[in-house]
């Protein structure tokens, strides 16, 4: 049990270093996620076909997994966009809102009751971006392109989710990979026209970063997490994910000293998500023992 929390606690930082990539990598956020998903669906293609672990599946659910492999495709996209023009820290904050976009999608799309309480906690969330936003308008693009990656970044887990009862990790992840990476390279040229770059091929440093993001933070942090859930629970790994952005935070602070140049307004801001995030984790807790006490 003990080395189960130890491998998801390491999956959680490896999930959390990935914003401290967006800006060690200098190519731009198109391309960073280009090249992400390239390497990281070959990768999965080596790995889970010699080991026999992807599922045939009908063509119907491959252009599912495509299209919600775009979506995501789509969150990164953004997200890295967002630390690009504003940095890694606003970037982080704004993932957090995922909360409130899941608490407003996820009962739309599967046809439920939306949850009030995770409602009110979503829009605690807002209050606290809003609060960065009122104080500082030096990151407004950071924060407006955050906030789009926060709703996909909310909606393809729901979509994938509707998938996972009949296929499982390995195939959903591998196709949902080369969906984001086939969907987006038909969408690059007109991206990269839009936006120029003087060259679309790495640097030496940017491609081993770049291996890092793929190996270490995409597809090992994946098998450690799949190791997790073999021992714990779905709701411990869900709950411990939700301090990835507190991780990455703190890697900015001692990387990048980003503390230094972020105002009052980011602190205020970030201390409401956070509390909202302890809130709900205890909320969770509660009710997860409920459930499991015996009748």
């Amino acid at each position: 049990m003990r080395k189960s929390f130890f491998q998801l606690h390491i999956a959680v930082l490896l999930a959390g270093f990935t914003g401290v990539l967006g800006r060690l990598i200098t190519l731009n956020e198109g391309l960073i996620v280009w090249y992400r998903l390239l390497i990281t669906a070959i990768t999965l293609w080596m790995l889970f076909y010699a080991t026999k672990r992807i599922q045939k599946i009908p063509l119907k659910d491959i252009w599912y997994l495509t299209g919600a492999g775009f979506i995501s495709a789509l969150h990164w996209v953004f997200f890295y966009a967002s630390i690009k023009y504003g940095n890694v820290s606003i970037a982080l904050v704004c993932f957090s809102v995922i909360s409130f976009f899941s608490s407003i999608l996820e009962p739309l799309i599967n046809r439920v009751r939306i949850n009030r309480t995770e409602l009110l906690f979503g829009l605690m969330n807002v209050l606290g971006i809003w609060l960065i936003f009122h104080f500082d308008t030096t990151y407004k693009l950071g924060i407006a392109l955050g906030l789009v990656a926060a709703f996909f970044g909310a909606l393809f887990p729901i979509l994938l989710k509707l998938k996972l009862g009949r296929i499982n990790m390995q195939t959903v992840l591998t196709w949902q990979m080369t969906g984001g990476f086939l969907t987006l390279s038909l969408v690059m040229p007109f991206y990269l026209q839009a936006f120029p770059v003087e060259s679309l091929l790495p640097s030496l440093s940017d491609f081993l970063w770049l291996l890092v993001l793929a190996w270490v933070c995409s597809v090992i942090a994946f098998q450690f997490s799949m190791n997790a859930l073999k021992k714990l629970s779905a709701f411990t790994v869900n709950l411990s994910y939700s301090v990835e952005p507190v991780y990455g935070i703190l890697m900015a602070f001692l990387l990048f000293k980003e503390n230094q140049v972020l105002n009052k307004g980011f602190y205020f801001g970030t201390a409401i998500i956070m509390c909202t995030l302890v809130l709900h984790m205890i909320l969770l807790r509660r009710n997860n023992k409920r459930m499991a006490a015996p009748a």
